[in-house]
């Protein structure tokens, strides 16, 4: 379910301390959770249940969003359980408690498999089993065709495998309303287009690091330049999904406007990534700034525009 899949990692951290493997320590555990990925996965549900068209108790509404975040965490213990042997030989993820040594790989599954049963359970006692199934489904979709299926056999993984951090908009209208209709459905979309542009801004500077542990991110298996114009592509894709909710009359103008600059900038910036300056192998010669943009910027594109959605319904009442 984490978005975003590994989505959100920020840059490339520091190679793992080997003094740090003398014990866990609380914050070990946290990192377990994937908190970066949990901030827009538990930001995307809220909203879903949000703008859900009936009235939710605050309590109730606090429940969904508390089993959203267990069910994101749990799902990213489990992928870093999984991942530890790639996790170990990366530079981005050297550092993280299982390969490091801070956490044995049997205690972060039992971890993350309980947070992700309690996160279901706890989601059908006090919601509905649509928002139940659509969350086990999410960790599910995550864990096994992302993780282990998908992540090590095929370039094409981020974009299958974007789907798991779509799914909340989903849990969330399903959580409020207990039926799943066009609204979530294109919320869904727009996270599930969003998300290969974005991670393979991030895999254009992180190329060396799957190289090394054998994952066939796009730019590993098809090169650069294939990669930058997969960019463009489907960040011109995500423009149409985007606009499709003010299109079809289900928001109003200020989520419109919201979407259109937003959309503006990421064209805007996917071009001059695709405009690089490359060598002949495809390679950036200027560094890896236009990429670095792009990945920062589709950070602030998505919460903005999930931002927009409870404004838009506030300000402009029935689309």
């Amino acid at each position: 379910m984490s978005g975003a899949t590994d989505l959100l990692s920020t840059g490339l951290p520091r190679e793992a301390d080997p003094s740090a493997a003398a014990g866990s320590h609380w914050r070990d555990w946290i990192v377990l959770l994937k908190p970066r990925v949990m901030t827009l996965v538990v930001l995307t549900g809220a909203i879903g249940l949000y703008a859900a068209p009936v009235h939710v108790q605050p309590f109730v509404a606090a429940v969904a969003i508390l089993c959203i975040a267990l069910a994101t965490g749990g799902a990213g213990a489990i992928n870093m359980w999984y991942d530890r042997d790639i996790d170990a030989v990366m530079r981005r993820t050297a550092a993280r408690p299982v390969p490091a040594g801070r956490v044995a790989a049997g205690d972060a599954l039992g971890y993350g498999v309980a947070l992700s049963v309690i996160s279901v359970a706890l989601m059908w006692l006090a919601t509905n089993w649509v928002a139940a199934a659509s969350l086990a489904f999410s960790i599910f979709f995550y864990v096994v065709i992302y993780t282990m299926w998908l992540k090590r056999s095929t370039p094409q993984n981020i974009v299958i495998g974007g789907a798991a951090g779509a799914f909340p908009p989903i849990v969330g209208w399903a959580a409020a309303t207990g039926r799943i209709e066009l609204l979530p459905v294109l919320l869904f979309a727009t996270v599930f287009f969003w998300t290969p542009p974005h991670f393979w801004a991030l895999s254009l500077y992180a190329c060396k690091d799957y190289g090394r542990a054998g994952v066939p991110m796009l730019p590993v298996v098809r090169g650069a330049r294939h990669t930058r114009w997969q960019i463009l592509v489907y960040t011109l894709v995500l423009t149409a999904v985007s606009l499709a909710p003010a299109v079809l009359h289900l928001l109003g103008p200020l989520y419109l406007l919201a979407a259109a600059v937003l959309d503006a900038g990421f064209i805007l910036l996917a071009w001059r990534v695709l405009r690089d300056d490359q060598a002949a192998d495809g390679t950036s010669l200027t560094g890896d700034k236009p990429a670095r943009r792009a990945f920062r910027f589709s950070l602030l594109y998505l919460a903005v525009l999930f931002a927009a959605v409870p404004l838009d319904q506030a300000l402009f009442p029935g689309g």
